[in-house]
């Protein structure tokens, strides 16, 4: 027999020590993330930044005045935008194309198709650089932002094309078929019918496809060989001095500049994420 439990002390059911238990463990995670977000915005103000994550002694902008130069951030990140804007809008674009087919049409090559998609979405893309090297040397894209931003694209390409054909198997059919009794063609009713209506889904195409370009390093280190061609995820090799010396207070610094613009990217398109209300009114209207 269980002693009698003492007076004024409470005992925790099984389901209150469960919900402390992931209460316990989403705050771990929250410092874990929050940590290197605040060491990041010190050290942005400490002109003597090291890894440790302390307040600087005398806040200052000296380390954004030092990599705000033409060499250091302006180029590489004019170079960042002109290739992965270029390359999230061909991605983009050939996704919707590829994935209406997929979504509306059933032919024989679909499902091998489709699974081809998913097995290229697997393939890392250091497994295929060297033989993508050797090509662009022979065609003479090497060393060149569009040939570098074209890569980009088809290495996006397949999840892309995944992704746009999941959202858009959930547009209703009858909405095209109302377009065609009207008159509209295919590539009409694909773009003013279904691609506004599937507003969230385009939203995270886009960024999720800018993102994954804007942060590849490997890429442009492996096909631009000029430094007036590399891009800021390149550039930021400049804060790795020789000997292992790293200034970190620069480092900090540019790293803030540099993810400003997906910031911004996502404030100006995040609003469409809710367009996706819209469908249940269309079908009814």
């Amino acid at each position: 027999m269980a002693p009698p439990a003492r007076p004024g002390r409470r005992v925790l059911t099984r389901s209150a020590r469960q919900r402390l238990a992931a209460d316990a463990g989403l705050l771990v995670a929250a410092v874990a993330f929050a940590l290197p977000l605040t060491w990041l915005v010190l050290s942005s103000l400490n002109p003597e930044a090291t890894l440790r994550v302390r307040l600087p002694e005398s806040a200052t902008l000296d380390n954004f005045s030092a990599v705000l130069t033409d060499e250091i951030t302006f180029t590489p990140m004019l170079n960042s935008l002109l290739m992965c804007g270029g390359a999230t809008l061909v991605t983009v674009v050939c996704a919707a194309l590829a994935a209406y087919p997929l979504s509306r049409f059933r032919a024989r090559f679909s499902r091998p198709y489709l699974l081809t998609v998913l097995f290229a979405t697997c393939l890392p893309i250091t497994a295929i650089m060297v033989p993508v090297y050797g090509l662009f040397v022979q065609v003479n894209l090497i060393d060149t932002q569009y040939g570098t931003a074209l890569f980009l694209a088809a290495a996006q390409l397949p999840f892309a094309i995944w992704l746009m054909k999941n959202f858009m198997d959930g547009v209703p059919r009858v909405l095209e078929e109302a377009a065609w009794t009207d008159g509209a063609s295919w590539p009409q009713t694909l773009w003013r019918v279904i691609l506004p209506l599937m507003g969230p889904g385009f939203t995270v195409v886009t960024i999720y496809t800018f993102i994954m370009m804007w942060g590849n390093f490997f890429v442009p280190f492996m096909l631009l060989l000029s430094p007036e061609q590399l891009p800021a995820s390149v550039s930021i090799f400049t804060f790795f001095g020789n000997y292992g010396a790293i200034a970190f207070g620069e480092l900090a610094a540019f790293s803030i500049l540099y993810s400003t613009p997906v910031i911004i990217l996502y404030i100006l398109i995040s609003r469409r994420l809710g367009g996706g209300f819209a469908l249940g009114g269309a079908v009814k209207g």
